[in-house]
């Protein structure tokens, strides 16, 4: 019970302190409708998936990719407020309070997934802008994988938090993750696409399973040309543009997500407690 109300507590301030900030919800506004809007609509002028079926441009190939992004960075930095905190901040007093300190990690956790959840919502309503038709099990599908993508990612950062004493270090090692994440996730060209060895690195990406599954979602929400003699999300997995299935996918965020949130509790613990 005492670690539910510690779960409940802080994530509840992490929800409160992101509704506080204006500039942080304008930039999160902001930033999906840029790449969006300017840069998927950039690329997709000038470049054209090769063996595409009909009806599938590069810009929804790439809006899956879009929201894992989006996902992805909001929720690896939710990581600094925990130096920031710990240092001078609110969990000052939460550390010398006799609580679990797992329960403190998971309340982080569950705190950056939820804000993460958020902007992926404004860039789903955006869904139907770029052809997608959405339906309550769309959402919820979209959804269900956000939130996966979030939970991995945020742990991820909180138990690279979890050691770490400098923003600036933190910033710098999030940087050289983040990229390599987002690049090798299949977000803006295929895997089959790709070299022998860049596939062998985009298949340990975790990321990687997260945009299939969004992209699954998104293409079988599609509609087809007249012409397609088949649906847009099977004629898109023949073509090499689509590798596993959903469950598949979604199993595999999921037990990523597990470790990294395992992991982040008992680094998170073991710092705190040295």
């Amino acid at each position: 019970m005492q670690s539910a109300t510690v779960i409940y507590t802080i994530w509840l301030r992490e929800f409160k302190a992101f509704m506080r900030e204006r500039s942080r919800i304008i930039g999160m506004i902001g930033q999906p409708l840029i790449y969006l809007l300017i840069v998927g609509q950039g690329i997709a002028s000038g470049l054209s998936l090769k063996s595409a079926p009909g009806g599938l441009g590069y810009l929804l190939f790439m809006y899956p990719g879009i929201l894992g992004m989006s996902v992805l960075f909001t929720s690896i930095f939710s990581g600094m407020s925990i130096i920031w905190d710990r240092e001078f901040g609110f969990l000052r007093e939460v550390l010398v309070a006799p609580v679990p300190r797992w329960a403190v990690a998971v309340g982080k956790i569950l705190g950056g997934a939820t804000v993460a959840m958020a902007q992926s919502l404004i860039l789903i309503a955006l869904a139907p802008f770029i052809g997608v038709s959405l339906s309550v099990g769309v959402v919820l599908q979209l959804l269900l994988i956000c939130f996966l993508i979030s939970v991995a990612v945020t742990s991820m950062g909180v138990a690279i938090a979890a050691s770490m004493r400098s923003l600036q270090g933190f910033q710098m090692l999030m940087n050289f993750l983040v990229m390599p994440l987002y690049f090798l996730s299949g977000a803006m060209f295929p895997v089959s696409s790709a070299p022998g060895w860049m596939k062998t690195l985009m298949t340990l990406d975790p990321l990687t399973y997260g945009v299939d599954g969004l992209r699954i979602i998104v293409l079988s929400a599609a509609p087809t040309s007249g012409t397609a003699e088949q649906p847009l999300e099977v004629a898109a997995r023949a073509a090499g543009l689509v590798r596993w299935d959903l469950p598949f996918d979604a199993a595999i965020m999921a037990l990523v997500g597990v470790f990294f949130a395992a992991l982040a509790s008992v680094r998170f613990s073991r710092t705190e407690n040295a």
